[in-house]
């Protein structure tokens, strides 16, 4: 799918180009695919079209702070409410011509990160969202957000055909919103593996790759379970992990999932074929890593993945691919570009890597048809794409301006509530619980609390917290405890 062209009288060529763009979303050096893509996105724009004004608005999860650079000009806290309403007032204050948010649902607070809504309503300006995740089969949440993310945005930016189909036969967004804009990769030079193989110590040696931030849905033990029907044909061959344990991982198991790929490569007796490489990998250290490569796997456990960024990169830097079928895999390892093969199959990957080391000629010529097929999504490019939606959006803004300041989503969809508000549960609470009465919005401090008040209220408090309806969880969460606190002290042993 192309950028859809405008049916308008007003050619984008009209207007200058955007010069104050605000990326909402994450930056590194936070430790995600996401900070990432934006990060190498606001470099090719600022590359390209200057960065004066040009600046990006990061999420930090909880108990978390980052050493940020200059151009992030604000800080979204991931379960505070009121941040996304103040990165509003500011982006609303400092005059943009436009705001790229990068969607994921794991990074915005909230049910299924409704909190970024809170930001999106009250925006004046045009809404261009690149949507990372677009689930074929979304729970109610995830329906709600995403529906209403595309109901605020004046343009959709997708990278999958596959993502764009789910958007129209799932959520109804007009195929005219949306644009295709593939994930961009470095502008890397076709060259020989044997190049960088003397930086792991590999030179001489048929070198396997894995790259990005580990997790168990990775099936990265499908590879090193493959490895030893590999040595049978090839002796010498290295598999190289290279990437940090997902921080979100580490932080609820450690390095259980790394742990249990090392002993089973122990087990398997193939420990000296395997590199760990433990560590978040910088840009210009991946263009060693994925350059080292003389075949890249991503043996990915599930389907359900619109967009793989550590595949796109390998694809761009021309590698011979091997993949599990996921969404994206089929779609541009298609036409001879890649090998597909099934899901949890050891067996299938030597079958490939076996076939690609005995082939010279074949994996070669796989090589360049996955290089030429990429040379139409390197940075550059994608910067000029992204330009020319973000010109049409605000075009379509000019030709149908919104009334400011109001909650349109909310207007148009009579079957869906705004966002509850809880000042008044709150104000009727004290250090104790719940009061039982109020003269007007008066708390009655003579009438004293009663068990069936902080009953019902810990019930609406814990069903809110994980309704995308409801405010700041971390209010919600605190008022809770106050209840059952209250409940615990009303509780009579004996009687029950």
């Amino acid at each position: 799918m192309s950028l859809s062209k405008s049916s308008s009288t007003l050619e984008t060529s009209q207007l200058p180009l955007p010069t104050r763009i605000a990326f909402v979303g994450n930056y590194l050096p936070r430790q995600c695919g996401i900070a990432t893509f934006t990060t190498d996105l606001c470099t090719a724009i600022a590359d390209q079209y200057g960065s004066a004004r040009l600046f990006a608005i990061p999420v930090n999860d909880p108990d978390s702070a980052y050493q940020y650079p200059e151009r992030v000009r604000l800080e979204l806290t991931q379960e505070d409410i009121g941040s996304y309403e103040r990165a509003a007032e500011f982006l609303n204050f400092n005059g943009n011509d436009l705001v790229c948010l990068q969607h994921e649902y794991g990074i915005f607070g909230g049910a299924a990160g409704s909190h970024v809504l809170t930001l999106l309503r009250k925006l004046k300006m045009p809404l261009v969202t690149t949507l990372h995740t677009v689930l074929r089969d979304p729970d109610v949440n995830q329906r709600a957000v995403l529906e209403e993310i595309a109901h605020l945005s004046d343009r959709l930016i997708v990278m999958s055909d596959q993502a764009a189909t789910f958007l129209r036969d799932v959520y109804g967004v007009p195929t005219g919103k949306i644009d295709l804009i593939p994930h961009g990769v470095p502008d890397l030079p076709f060259m020989d593996p044997n190049y960088f193989k003397d930086l792991f110590g590999t030179q001489g040696k048929p070198v396997l790759l894995t790259f990005g931030l580990l997790s168990p849905n990775k099936g990265i033990e499908s590879v090193i379970q493959a490895l030893p029907r590999i040595l049978e044909k090839h002796e010498d061959v290295m598999y190289i992990v290279s990437g940090a344990t997902h921080p979100h991982i580490r932080r609820s198991e450690g390095e259980k999932y790394r742990e249990g790929l090392q002993e089973l490569a122990d087990d398997l007796g193939v420990s000296s074929h395997v590199i760990f490489n433990n560590r978040f990998v910088s840009s210009e250290e991946l263009v060693q890593h994925v350059g080292a490569a003389d075949i890249y796997i991503t043996p990915y456990r599930q389907e359900a993945q619109v967009v793989s960024g550590t595949l796109a990169i390998a694809l761009g830097a021309g590698k011979a691919i091997i993949s599990t079928p996921y969404w994206h895999a089929k779609e541009l390892l298609a036409d001879e570009r890649g090998v597909i093969v099934p899901f949890d199959d050891p067996a299938s990957i030597a079958d490939a890597v076996i076939g690609l080391l005995d082939n010279d000629a074949e994996r070669h010529a796989m090589r360049k048809r996955a290089y030429l097929h990429s040379r139409g999504t390197t940075w550059q490019e994608t910067a000029q794409a992204y330009m020319a939606s973000f010109q049409r959006a605000r075009v379509e803004r000019m030709l149908r301006p919104r009334p400011a300041l109001q909650d349109l989503f909310t207007i148009k969809a009579t079957d869906r509530l705004p966002s509850l508000n809880t000042s008044h549960l709150s104000n009727m609470t004290d250090d104790t619980g719940l009061l039982q009465h109020a003269t007007f919005s008066i708390p009655n401090c003579n009438e004293g609390y009663t068990t069936d008040d902080n009953a019902r209220a810990l019930i609406v408090t814990t069903l809110l917290s994980v309704s995308p309806l409801s405010g700041s969880s971390y209010e919600l969460a605190t008022l809770s405890r106050r209840y059952l606190a209250f409940l615990w002290l009303a509780f009579h042993d004996k009687n029950g």
